[in-house]
């Protein structure tokens, strides 16, 4: 086992690369070297807090250190021109979520990854969460039963309007793209294959191009259901972000205490603390890192970033395809224009 610490070079320093600063800060197997983005001083004000240099591109970045992994924070437009400029120069690469902002595109950068002999994985946090961990653990257990319905909820009131996020030319799309593949990545990881998906979009609240809040129906392969809601103009308020429903039990994953109840009892059981935005970052980077030497196999493979990218893809079908069934006027069997004539009293 490689006592030296990995080198890493990270691209973009915008709101998310924070996060990954936070991390590589308690992390004693891989280290930042450099930060590159387009808007020099705000990578100049990142770096400064790890003490690593700056650049304003990601080609001055490889020009300047030699690093053998990259994370890629860059809006995702651009992910297929940065990760293939990476892998093609056998830089292995954490791609933040989305992998792409389409399968055609992703399945490119899947073939350089593979041309290269480098790794190549998307981000998806959550799933480096103890307590999501912990709550997969307890479901492959069988002491809920037979899984019957999944539900996940991501909302938030957050002002897109400035946001590169809600921009579709940049972004792919809107909340079904950028919340919705955490969520679709978290779906796969507890039930399987998913095989069928419905989506449809809610009322847009905040005068963007792109959708802002939808809800997402979907069946996995083994038939079980689930749903998800996704938001940037209502907060659900919940506690919990995942909840799964089985024939014997329920569980609850949540963002400050995580538990299960089996129907044979009246207790909840916590397992978890809730959600550590720090520690899931470090876990994903230390499980890249050991994937690169080869000492454990990655939790999220580039198929799975695929996998995710045709399920979005596969959403916004639907979402653009979900038609609604008027709801019938007759009223105790009269038709509705003669129901308008009954008087009541």
């Amino acid at each position: 086992m490689s006592t030296a610490k990995l080198r890493f070079g990270l691209i973009g320093a915008g709101a998310i690369a924070q996060s990954y600063v936070q991390a590589f800060e308690s992390s004693d197997i891989a280290q930042l070297v450099g930060i590159a983005d387009v808007d020099l001083p705000r990578a100049q004000s990142l770096a400064e807090r790890l003490g690593c240099q700056s650049f304003s591109s990601y080609e001055e970045l490889l020009n300047g250190f030699e690093i053998e992994a990259a994370i890629i924070c860059t809006p995702p437009i651009t992910h297929l021109e940065v990760s293939r400029y990476l892998l093609e120069r056998k830089i292995h690469v954490l791609c933040e979520k989305p992998l792409s902002v389409n399968s055609a595109s992703a399945k490119l950068m899947l073939e350089a990854a593979k041309q290269a002999g480098v790794i190549l994985t998307m981000a998806s946090k959550f799933r480096y969460v103890e307590d999501v961990i912990h709550a997969k653990q307890i479901v492959s257990s069988g002491i809920l039963g037979e899984i019957v319905l999944f539900e996940n909820a991501f909302t938030g009131r957050v002002d897109m309007s400035k946001r590169w996020n809600s921009q579709p030319q940049i972004s792919g799309g809107g909340v079904l793209i950028d919340n919705g593949t955490h969520s679709v990545d978290i779906m796969r990881y507890f039930l399987g294959t998913l095989a069928e998906i419905q989506v449809v979009e809610g009322k847009r609240i905040q005068g963007l191009e792109v959708e802002d809040t939808v809800q997402i129906f979907v069946k996995s392969a083994s038939g079980v259901r689930g749903n998800i809601d996704l938001s940037w103009s209502i907060n659900k308020e919940l506690d919990s972000y995942i909840r799964i429903y089985g024939s014997q039990g329920t569980i609850s994953v949540g963002w400050k205490e995580s538990k299960y109840r089996q129907a044979s009892s009246p207790d909840w059981i916590v397992f978890g603390k809730g959600y550590n935005k720090v520690q899931a970052f470090r876990s994903q980077i230390e499980n890249f890192t050991k994937a690169i030497r080869g000492e454990e196999s990655l939790i999220i493979t580039a198929e799975d970033g695929l996998a995710s990218v045709e399920a979005i893809e596969s959403a916004y079908a639907a979402m653009m395809q979900t038609s609604w069934t008027p709801i019938s006027r007759k009223m105790y069997g009269l038709q509705s224009n003669e129901a308008a004539s009954v008087v009541v009293g």
